[in-house]
C-alpha cells in the first residue's frame, strides 16, 4: 500500500514538472492510472486532494492557475522547484559510497545502484571507484556486508518510517511456540549480523526489542496512529548488548567445542586448550548471557556459575519439549 502510493505521488510529480501548461484534475485523472481506477469523482477528487497536499509537504511548489474558461489548473514550474547543485567532499562522497555497499536486498539495491551512478555521472569520486578515489585513505579499506535476509525486514522498515503499528508472531529464545505481538515501531538498527526492531509493545506497555530472525510469519500492518510518544532517542545497541551479557557484572567458564563458536572467542577473556576438541573460555556474565549461550546448542557446556548453568539447562529443556 505504501509503495503503491509512492508511485502515485512520484506519477503526479512528473506530471506537474513536465507540462508547460496548468493541467486540469480531468486531465490528471485521465493520466495518472491510479486516478482512473478511482471508483467515482468523490473518491479520486479526496485522493488527489490528498497527494497534492503530500507532495506540497515534501517541498514541491505546485501552482494553481485559473483558466479563461474558469477551470483550474496545476503546474509545478522547473525554475520554482530546482534545487541548487549539490557539492561532496571526499569524505561525505566516500560515506555514500560505502552506505550504498551495506545493501543486500534487492529493492534497496537498486536503488542505491541508480543514485551513486548519478553521482559518478556528476565526477563525484565514491569509494572503490579505483583510481579516482584515495585507495590510501582509512575509509577505502572498509567493505561492509549487512544483509538483511529476513523476511520482517521491509515491511517492519516501511512501519518504521511511516509510523504504522504492525502485528507479528515472535517465538523467544526460550520458548516454545510464538506468541503474538502488538507493536508501534521505532528503529531497526543491527547490531552483530543481527537485524533489531524496537519499538513500544502495546499490551505490556513497554519498550521492548525483537529479534527479526524470531519473527515467524508475516508482519501485518495495522491502521490507526500510535499511542506512545516516540524517544528522541532509541538504544538499540545498549539493550541488545545488556541481554546479551555485555554489560557484565562477572565472569563465567565455559567449554566451548574446537573452531565453534567464534563470537564467544572474540569476548573472551582467556582461552586455555583443553585436548579432545574442547576450550575452556572465561567469559563477561551479565543479564541474557543464557539465552545467548542456547543458541550455540551442543558447541558449549556452562562450567561456572551454577546459576548460569541450571538456567541454560532449564532453557534448553524448554526448547526440547517443543
Amino acid at each position: 500500500m505504501a509503495i503503491a502510493k509512492a508511485e502515485r505521488l512520484m506519477n503526479l510529480a512528473l506530471c506537474l514538472l513536465g507540462t508547460r501548461r496548468p493541467l486540469t484534475k480531468r486531465e490528471l485523472r485521465s493520466s495518472i492510472e491510479a486516478y482512473i481506477e478511482a471508483s467515482g469523482d468523490e473518491s479520486f477528487n479526496r485522493m488527489f486532494e490528498r497527494d497534492k497536499d503530500d507532495l506540497r509537504e515534501l517541498g514541491l511548489v505546485i501552482e494553481t492557475v485559473e483558466g479563461i474558461d474558469g477551470d483550474i489548473g496545476y503546474l509545478a514550474r522547473r525554475d520554482s522547484n530546482r534545487l541548487p547543485p549539490i557539492t561532496l567532499d571526499a569524505e561525505e562522497a566516500a560515506a555514500l559510497g560505502l552506505a550504498a555497499k551495506i545493501w543486500q536486498q534487492a529493492r534497496l539495491a537498486s536503488a542505491a545502484s541508480g543514485a551513486l551512478q548519478k553521482l559518478r555521472a556528476a565526477g563525484m569520486p565514491l569509494a572503490g571507484d579505483g583510481a579516482d578515489y584515495d585507495a590510501g585513505a582509512p575509509h577505502s579499506a572498509l567493505e561492509p556486508r549487512i544483509p538483511a535476509h529476513e523476511a520482517a525486514f521491509e515491511p517492519l522498515m516501511l512501519a518504521c518510517r511511516d509510523r504504522r503499528p504492525v502485528v507479528f508472531d515472535y517465538r523467544k529464545s526460550n520458548a516454545v511456540h510464538p506468541e503474538q505481538r502488538h507493536v508501534e515501531p521505532w528503529i531497526l538498527e543491527c547490531w552483530r549480523g543481527h537485524w533489531y526492531v524496537a519499538g513500544w509493545d502495546r499490551e505490556r506497555k513497554a519498550e521492548r526489542v525483537f529479534r527479526l530472525s524470531r519473527i515467524t510469519g508475516k508482519v501485518r500492518s495495522r491502521q490507526g496512529a500510535f499511542t506512545a510518544p516516540v524517544p528522541d532517542h532509541v538504544t538499540v545497541r545498549e539493550t541488545v548488548e545488556s541481554w546479551a551479557g555485555e554489560t557484565a557484572t562477572g565472569t563465567a567458564r565455559i567449554k566451548l567445542r574446537a573452531e565453534h563458536g567464534y563470537p564467544l572467542r572474540a569476548r573472551a577473556l582467556t582461552v586455555r586448550a583443553l585436548g579432545d576438541g574442547w576450550d575452556e573460555l572465561e567469559i563477561p556474565n551479565g543479564h541474557g548471557l543464557d539465552a545467548w549461550l542456547v543458541e550455540f546448542g551442543p558447541d558449549v557446556v556452562v562450567l561456572e556459575p551454577a546459576e548460569l548453568r541450571a538456567d541454560v539447562i532449564d532453557r534448553l529443556r524448554a526448547v526440547a519439549k517443543g
